[in-house]
């Protein structure tokens, strides 16, 4: 699907892009990207894109998500790791881009980009040009996990510009084994990795040295945890991400 951006993302990439010149010797290893994946149970054109996402999510250096949505449960197969919230910031990220409609398989990369989530060469394209062309994470994301806090140390950004983002947390599952009874993909067992059960925002960055202290028993109570430190424009639409580290993977059997 080709797209636009809109007139509040080009304005903000252009505020941000001076952020890659901030990167030192010094700086701490970054994830190469963040994969935002779409995805419907219900929806029959999902399952390669899933496929594909469960290798992307046992990779040590990109951060990947699984967004499960809502709108395709009336074709005979509720998806039962859908939310509305999921479904929401799918509509957000439409908005930004100046996109006319929603679709899965979605993926959406750094939050500046998106294509059909079964596309391999395509997404791994994205992630190169982008940390290429200074778009990549260029903000570091640092955890560091005591008795009773965990400690999230975001880095700063030369310059005089002020930046708004969001620092967000993305609470996901284990991975979990459905077997499909209904709908599209009746017969179907497909096992779903890191399927976002949450979103949170837990504070805001304007570019400067930031530390935000997280209660670990809440944090653990969810269980995995990815923190994503996002640019957002006036109207609250998800934009560019600029920095993600995760904070621990969700364990467990699957279903």
């Amino acid at each position: 699907m080709e797209f636009r951006a809109s007139r509040w993302l080009a304005g903000l990439v252009l505020a941000v892009g001076a952020i890659a010149g901030s990167a030192t010797a010094e700086a701490k290893e970054r994830p190469l990207g963040v994969i935002e994946l779409f995805t419907s149970q219900g929806c029959n054109a999902c399952p390669p894109a899933d496929e594909l996402f469960a290798e992307f999510a046992a990779r040590d250096d990109v951060v990947a998500l699984a967004y499960h949505v809502t709108y395709w449960d009336y074709l005979g197969w509720q998806d039962n790791l859908a939310n509305k919230e999921n479904t929401d910031r799918q509509y957000g990220y439409m908005r930004g881009f100046g996109a006319r409609a929603v679709y899965t398989p979605q993926a959406v990369v750094n939050g500046r980009t998106h294509m059909s989530g079964a596309k391999r060469d395509d997404i791994t394209q994205a992630l190169d040009n982008l940390e290429k062309t200074g778009q990549g994470l260029n903000v570091d994301v640092h955890i560091t996990e005591n008795a009773d806090t965990i400690s999230i140390d975001v880095g700063q950004v030369e310059g005089p510009q002020r930046i708004n983002a969001h620092l967000v947390l993305v609470y996901f599952g284990p991975p979990q084994l459905v077997d499909l009874s209904r709908g599209e993909n009746k017969g179907r067992r497909i096992t779903y990795w890191n399927a976002v059960t949450d979103v949170n925002t837990a504070g805001m960055w304007h570019g400067e040295k930031q530390r935000f202290d997280l209660p670990r028993s809440e944090v653990e109570k969810k269980g995995g945890a990815a923190v994503l430190l996002q640019a957002v424009g006036k109207d609250g639409l998800p934009g560019p991400i600029l920095g993600a580290a995760v904070i621990r993977k969700a364990r467990g059997p699957m279903r």
